[in-house]
């Protein structure tokens, strides 16, 4: 018996015609969100469940809207907006199956905090205000269970992940030549690692439905709602279910368009990058204000595309994030796998001048445990050690290539007129220049590197942080670098950017809201220690300079450098986010570098040294199911 005959042989529950595969995955999500309710308060809670069904870019709910519900997302995907004081919408969160909003409207009353939209045609229960008000009349005892239990949920769960993990993924090929029935063997098999996956295509649908005598073309007939039925069977029953589309606007690709989370467009990195048949057909054919994220993934084959080829290929397509994936490489497979299912390892390296080499030493070590690194980022000085990271070198030729670059003090050019800057930066540029040269074949963009990788500015002009994803990678690297009055500031898009550690110097909230992520590590270079002055008052000048003129360890007035004090007075905005970023750190690296200034370039290997033993120690405590999670990846 076929698939569908089994569907169709099966009985609908109570007067909502539902099918048993959706009666079924509510109960489990009802024991899941509310196992500590007892079994007769669970029945009673389900018989006051109304069904819903949303249909793709139609509005649940909006935002200021009076709140008289709770709902649960049995199955589809929704995506939850709130406009800012711009009066401009943005993304809060993505909304996945077996999640549950709208409590504290229904306890309170209080008007809807965000915009909810579904992505695609969505199923799900509601629990009125004037059902909960049924159950309190009924058993006060029950209302009062329910009522802690939300209230336990709101104030105990931890803060949801803004892009949900997909269950659904629609492989669309937009170049000529594409095997995406070979691309999606092989993604399938690398996400065997999170859960179950089912991957199906058109001759596998078109197998069941023959068995009935219909036909996938049959769009809007019997066979559009067995069709529809089977994947919504088969979603249930996976953890992730993969739709292999055709080449062109067919209506199994149009199926699979309407029924996926998210869009893996698949494209062949070396080809031209017009737009294919599929993208021309209209805007993929969704409803509008449907939302759902389209990757771009881009395939390569031995040779390395032309500088400006991926830039060329973004640029025609609004899409929500690009992935590299290199057909001879099987990590680039099992990096988009962490990155679908929302395991992938985000690696964020602070400022801190020559001490910056001490990244590289942690690296190392995580590379000996055999821990990956999907996505990567940083400031000042982490920018640059990011982006060596971000080309995907072994480490020791990263360090390699990183002690030859900085052999020579990068910062002694000091400007004979400081208009803007101490020092001229000139030989910082050409510091900067040559790494990327030696690395990338070319200075390069953003957008072309290996691993997705972002980098934090100040924007003086805006007085904002500016998240660096795209464009000339060198001209991102100075901005992210150029310490206010220590370096020349960078202008882009006729703004002044300068060091991003003024705002924010350990970015790991920016990596946390990066799409695929799962667990952060931080590598922070910021002191911890507080260190109180041994005097009352600040002596003269006169007497500070005596004092320098004793060697450092016999000297009175421990005061920092000139140069020490005015880059560090800029960064003690981001030391005072220190804790805050702390809290979303799984893995924490602090080392510490005594007796190492921010100046000190001619003591890269002692500062590499340093990284390395800090790390080894750090994994050595480490919470053994946290390092078992980490190298299972």
């Amino acid at each position: 018996m076929t698939v569908i005959a089994k569907l169709l042989l099966q009985p609908m529950h109570l007067s909502t015609n539902r099918s048993t595969h959706h009666e079924r995955l509510l109960q489990n999500l009802l024991s899941t969100n509310f196992g500590d309710l007892d079994e007769p308060t669970l029945l009673l809670l389900r018989h006051r469940l109304e069904w819903v069904d949303v249909a793709g870019g139609v509005t649940l709910i909006e935002q200021d809207a009076s709140g008289d519900a709770l709902y649960m997302l049995v199955s589809g995907r929704m995506r939850a907006y709130r406009r800012d004081e711009r009066d401009e919408q943005r993304l809060v969160r993505e909304l996945a199956r077996g999640q549950v909003f709208g409590e504290m409207s229904l306890l309170t009353g209080e008007p809807r905090a965000a915009t909810v939209v579904a992505t695609r045609d969505s199923v799900l229960v509601k629990l009125s205000r004037q059902s909960f008000d049924e159950l309190d009349s009924l058993n006060p005892r029950v209302s009062a269970a329910l009522t802690r239990q939300l209230m336990r949920r709101l104030f105990n769960r931890h803060p949801a992940p803004v892009h949900a993990r997909p269950v659904t993924m629609g492989l669309l090929p937009i170049s000529n030549g594409v095997d995406i029935a070979a691309f999606g063997r092989r993604l399938a098999e690398a996400l065997m690692t999170f859960g179950r996956v089912h991957c199906v295509d058109s001759a596998a649908i078109n197998a069941e439905l023959q068995a009935q005598g219909l036909s996938l073309q049959q769009e809007g007939s019997e066979a559009s709602r067995l069709v529809a039925l089977l994947l919504d069977e088969m979603e249930t029953n996976a953890d992730f279910l993969i739709l292999v589309g055709e080449d062109g606007p067919s209506a199994w690709t149009r199926r699979c368009i309407r029924h996926s989370d998210e869009l893996l467009l698949v494209a062949d990195a070396a080809q031209a990058p017009e737009l294919h048949a599929t993208e021309r057909a209209g805007p993929l054919d969704r409803p509008p204000r449907s939302g759902v994220a389209e990757v771009l993934v881009l395939l390569h084959g031995p040779q390395r595309v032309a500088p400006g080829q991926v830039g060329q290929w973004l640029k025609r397509r609004p899409v929500a994030d690009h992935v590299h994936v290199r057909l001879s490489d099987a990590r680039d497979f099992q990096r988009l796998a962490r990155l679908q299912s929302r395991h992938g390892v985000g690696l964020v390296f602070s400022g801190g001048g020559a001490r910056g080499f001490a990244h590289l030493g942690v690296l190392q070590a995580l590379h000996e445990r055999g821990i990956p690194v999907d996505r990567v980022g940083g400031t000042s000085i982490g920018a640059l050690m990011a982006a060596l990271v971000a080309a995907d070198q072994p480490p020791d030729q990263v360090t390699a290539l990183a002690r030859r670059a900085f052999a020579r003090n990068p910062t002694s050019d000091i400007n004979p007129l400081p208009i803007m800057s101490l020092i001229r930066g000139q030989r910082l540029n050409r510091v900067l220049s040559g790494a990327l040269r030696e690395l990338l074949g070319a200075h390069g963009a953003i957008e072309e590197l290996w691993k997705s990788y972002f980098c934090v500015a100040t924007n003086y002009t805006r007085a904002r942080e500016e998240h660096l994803r795209s464009g000339p990678l060198l001209d991102a690297l100075k901005s992210s670098i150029a310490i206010p009055g220590a370096l020349p500031p960078v202008v882009r898009d006729r703004d002044l950017l300068c060091d991003g550690g003024t705002l924010n110097n350990f970015p790991v909230d920016v990596m946390r809201a990066q799409r695929g992520v799962g667990m952060v590590i931080g590598v922070d270079l910021g002191n911890s220690q507080v260190r109180q002055l041994d005097f009352e008052y600040m002596p003269p000048w006169w007497r500070l300079a005596l004092d320098r003129l004793r060697p450092r360890a016999r000297r009175r007035f421990k005061l920092p450098s000139l140069t020490a004090y005015l880059m560090n007075v800029t960064t003690l905005y981001s030391q005072s986010r220190r804790k805050a970023s702390l809290a979303d750190v799984d893995l924490y690296f602090n080392p510490v570098m005594s007796g190492v200034g921010m100046m000190q370039w001619n003591r890269f290997d002692k500062i590499v040294e340093q990284g390395y033993e800090h790390a080894q120690a750090v994994l050595s405590r480490a919470e053994p199911e946290l390092l078992r999670r980490l190298e299972s990846l």
